[in-house]
């Protein structure tokens, strides 16, 4: 990688920290894009490099573990969080060596914003939202801070800030229904929302179809509190770089960025869970594929992540 140089312009830094992002950046697209097909991004990194601040990024991510016991080990961060944290760390210290002022990492934890849409209690949210802060300070991870519904709003109860942030700034159902029929992301997006929340439905009494009707119900409240979640967002912490963990196409306003490996471009490690293969390297699998590949490790009473079977012996 290209070290820091004073002589650098801000559109050469800027190029030199795209190629870096674009080694972990998520897609769903069979090929790769150049660097200068990414002109939002650019435009957002040289804002900062002109300055000559520090580049700051915010990403709606690590709400919750998903309630389906067959994809995660519980309900707090393991593992999977913690190796995700580790990475976003070391960019952002990556960063520093090709942009001075170096970078930090705002996670958005945007658990409260749609718990009642996926049907995990906030206790439940809070409590992972307070492990993941606790594993950041734990580890020294000085580039990485949280931000959720907690921040906002005063000491109002969850669901009136659920209702004020949905008023303010959520989307219609009805322009969701128009942009899917225009726009192939936000169709993937609700696709897949819609494909986790059939998933992680446990309790459901009625039949296979009547669950997916529901759940494409969902998707929809999942989305509109998602984009509100963004813009309230943008309005606490404006001109930041925007990251997402979900796949985004060239020329999208957000960075879709990579955790970890794993064979879905959907998967998170608050939707798995981690595996240690022969090799040394990590793999994001769902708890039941990775109870297959290896045996289960605890780590300070808790289970952690599973390591395969011959590293493991």
């Amino acid at each position: 990688m290209t070290m820091f140089s004073p002589s650098r312009t801000a559109a050469e830094t800027s190029t030199a920290i795209m190629e870096l992002l674009l080694e972990h950046r998520r897609t769903a697209d069979a090929v790769p894009s150049p660097v200068d097909a990414f002109t939002p991004q650019l435009s957002q990194l040289a804002h900062f490099i002109e300055r000559g601040e520090q580049i700051i990024f915010t990403m709606p991510a690590f709400p919750c573990k998903s309630p389906n016991p067959a994809k995660v080990l519980g309900r707090l961060p393991d593992q999977g969080e913690y190796l995700s944290l580790l990475f976003l760390n070391d960019l952002c210290h990556r960063i520093q060596q090709l942009h001075a002022p170096g970078a930090r990492l705002i996670i958005c934890s945007d658990g409260h914003i749609f718990s009642d849409f996926i049907r995990v209690p906030d206790e439940h949210v809070d409590a992972y939202a307070d492990e993941l802060r606790a594993l950041i300070t734990n580890a020294g991870l000085t580039q990485i801070s949280v931000f959720d519904l907690r921040e906002v709003l005063g000491g109002i109860p969850n669901d009136d800030k659920r209702a004020l942030v949905h008023d303010k700034y959520a989307p219609s159902v009805d322009d969701l229904r128009a942009q899917m029929g225009t726009d192939e992301e936000t169709l993937r997006l609700y696709r897949g929302i819609t494909r986790f929340l059939v998933e992680d439905t446990a309790d459901f009494e009625g039949t296979r179809s009547a669950l997916q009707r529901e759940c494409r119900q969902r998707a929809y409240g999942v989305i509109q509190r998602s984009r509100a979640w963004g813009d309230l967002i943008a309005d606490h912490f404006p001109a930041t770089f925007r990251l997402s963990i979900h796949p985004q196409h060239v020329g999208s306003p957000k960075y879709g960025i990579r955790l970890l490996e794993s064979p879905d471009a959907w998967m998170t490690p608050w939707h798995s869970t981690a595996l240690l293969r022969e090799d040394g390297t990590w793999q994001l699998l769902p708890r039941a594929k990775a109870e297959e590949a290896g045996r289960l490790v605890e780590r300070d009473g808790r289970a952690s992540h599973f390591e395969a079977y011959p590293f493991a012996s």
